[in-house]
């Protein structure tokens, strides 16, 4: 395990570290992270999805696609820069003769950076990580993933909840994936009064590249102005 993920373990386990070193080493990433998001043209728009699906899979071949599709209407494709859905959406971009952008996280394992990437990024902390996933985004796709695509998936309506960020859309790609999670929140989340109604309005489900793509960019010049509801729901806990 090399220097930087015994920082941040130290820091994540309270053990004894330099406050003031590490502090600096956190903003110097957040520094660095938001000098490659002033290089990307937008409008953007952020895809998530596995690392683990590959090359011939639907997932892959649809983030392929769906990559594709935003850079041939002019829009810069971000991902976590690594292979899988994320490798494909970027794969797509440059296929479309679009702009890449990878923003890589270290890890022990499955995260290498993929080969169509303008701009790759890596960080050592995850939450730098997630802020330059959002600050140049106008959308979110979700592919089928594991605990870090959904933990993006909850980050970003958590955000758009509580109005840190403008209400855009969260499109999630693959009813079939996605609606016993949908179930579950329907059915106890919000019936349990936990959510507002209107929560579940952040929400898009497609199947096709094309739907995902339509969505966005219709929300993209109507600016999905509509508010989300007010300080009753403000508490997204």
């Amino acid at each position: 395990m090399n220097d930087r993920r015994v920082d941040e373990r130290r820091i994540l386990e309270n053990v004894e570290h330099n406050v003031h070193k590490s502090v600096l080493a956190i903003a110097r990433e957040f520094e660095m992270g938001f000098e490659a998001v002033e290089r990307i043209p937008l409008p953007a728009v952020t895809l998530f999805g596995s690392a683990r699906v590959r090359e011939g899979n639907p997932v892959y071949e649809a983030a392929r696609a769906t990559g594709r599709l935003f850079a041939e209407a002019g829009w810069s494709v971000i991902t976590g820069g690594g292979p899988g859905a994320m490798e494909a959406a970027n794969r797509g971009a440059k296929d479309g003769g679009g702009f890449s952008v990878g923003f890589n996280i270290e890890l022990p394992h499955e995260q290498h950076a993929n080969p169509y990437l303008d701009i790759d990024v890596t960080f050592d902390h995850f939450y730098a990580r997630k802020v330059c996933f959002v600050k140049p985004a106008e959308a979110f796709v979700i592919f089928p993933g594991g605990f870090g695509t959904m933990d993006e998936l909850f980050e970003a309506l958590t955000l758009i909840q509580t109005d840190k960020v403008l209400n855009f859309p969260v499109v999630l790609f693959g009813s079939d994936f996605w609606e016993e999670l949908l179930h579950f929140i329907r059915g106890e989340v919000l019936a349990d009064g936990l959510i507002s109604p209107e929560d579940l309005e952040l929400l898009r489900v497609v199947d096709t590249p094309a739907d995902a793509v339509q969505f966005v960019l219709e929300c993209y010049v109507t600016r999905c102005a509509h508010l989300t509801s007010e300080p009753a729901k403000a508490d997204a806990q």
